[in-house]
C-alpha cells in the first residue's frame, strides 16, 4: 500500500495531497450563516486525511483554533457573544429546538477519539454539549476505527447543516467530503475500496471530469491492469 503520510512527497498546500491527486480545482467555497469554529488537535492539523482541514477549505469563514497539551485556547478566544454555543460530542444532550442557524455557533472537536474526549471535558463549560442522532455507518474510510457512533468531524457537520435546512452548504460539503475520501483512497493505492466508495457517491454525476483525471493512468502504469 502506498502511504501519502510517511513518504516525503511534495504536497499541495490546500488539500495536502500529492500533486497527482490534488482536488483543489474542484473546490467551490461557500458561505454559511451557522457560526463554525474548529478546535483542532495539534496532531490532527498535520494529518492529510483530517476533515477539519477540509471544513476550513469549504467554509473560509470558519475559524480554526489549535489545541495542544501545552497551549489551549481560552473560551474568550472561541465563544462568539450573541450566539448559542453548541459543542458537538456524542456524550451531549439533544440540540435545543427553535433556534435558527444564524443564532448558533457550533464548536467542532477535531482529532482522534481519545483526543476529542479530553477536549470535550476541558471545554464543557463553554456552552451546550450537543449530541446529534447520527445513524448508519460512517463513510470516512480513511481511518481504521470509525465503528459505532464514531463519525468524522465533517459527517457531524453535514448532519447539523441538514438539521438547519442549509441545503447548499450541506451539498457543497458532501461533494468535497466524498472527493476527499475518494482521492485519498486512490492516492494510497486502495483501488478496490475507492471503486466501492464511488458506487454510493455523488461524485460521478457532480464532478465527472475530476474523477476521470484521478482515474487516468500515468505512463508508467501502462503495463498494470486498468484501475477502476
Amino acid at each position: 500500500m502506498r502511504s501519502v503520510i510517511l513518504k516525503p512527497t511534495p504536497r499541495c498546500g490546500g488539500c495536502q495531497l500529492p500533486p497527482r491527486w490534488c482536488t483543489c480545482a474542484a473546490l467551490e467555497p461557500v458561505r454559511c450563516p451557522l457560526g463554525i469554529d474548529l478546535l483542532i488537535h495539534s496532531r490532527e492539523q498535520f494529518r492529510p486525511s483530517s476533515t477539519g482541514n477540509l471544513i476550513s477549505r469549504v467554509f473560509p469563514e470558519a475559524r480554526r483554533h489549535v489545541w495542544s497539551q501545552h497551549v489551549k485556547p481560552a473560551a474568550a478566544d472561541v465563544v462568539t457573544p450573541g450566539r448559542d454555543t453548541w459543542i458537538l460530542h456524542p456524550h451531549g444532550g439533544p440540540p435545543p429546538p427553535g433556534l435558527a442557524a444564524a443564532q448558533v455557533q457550533v464548536v467542532l472537536l477535531d482529532g482522534a477519539w481519545h483526543e476529542t474526549s479530553d477536549m470535550a471535558r476541558a471545554v464543557a463549560g463553554w456552552g451546550r454539549l450537543v449530541s446529534l442522532p447520527l445513524e448508519g455507518t460512517s463513510r470516512f474510510w480513511l481511518r481504521a476505527k470509525q465503528e459505532g457512533r464514531r463519525f468524522s468531524t465533517a459527517e457531524a457537520l453535514l448532519h447539523l447543516l441538514d438539521v438547519f435546512g442549509l441545503e447548499a452548504a450541506r451539498d457543497a460539503l458532501r461533494l468535497q467530503f466524498d472527493l476527499h475520501v475518494y482521492a485519498h483512497l486512490r492516492a494510497r493505492g486502495r483501488l478496490e475500496p475507492a471503486a466501492d466508495f464511488l458506487k454510493d457517491s455523488v461524485l460521478p454525476t457532480r464532478c465527472p471530469e475530476t474523477i476521470a483525471r484521478l482515474q487516468a493512468r500515468r505512463p508508467n502504469e501502462a503495463a498494470t491492469p486498468a484501475a477502476r
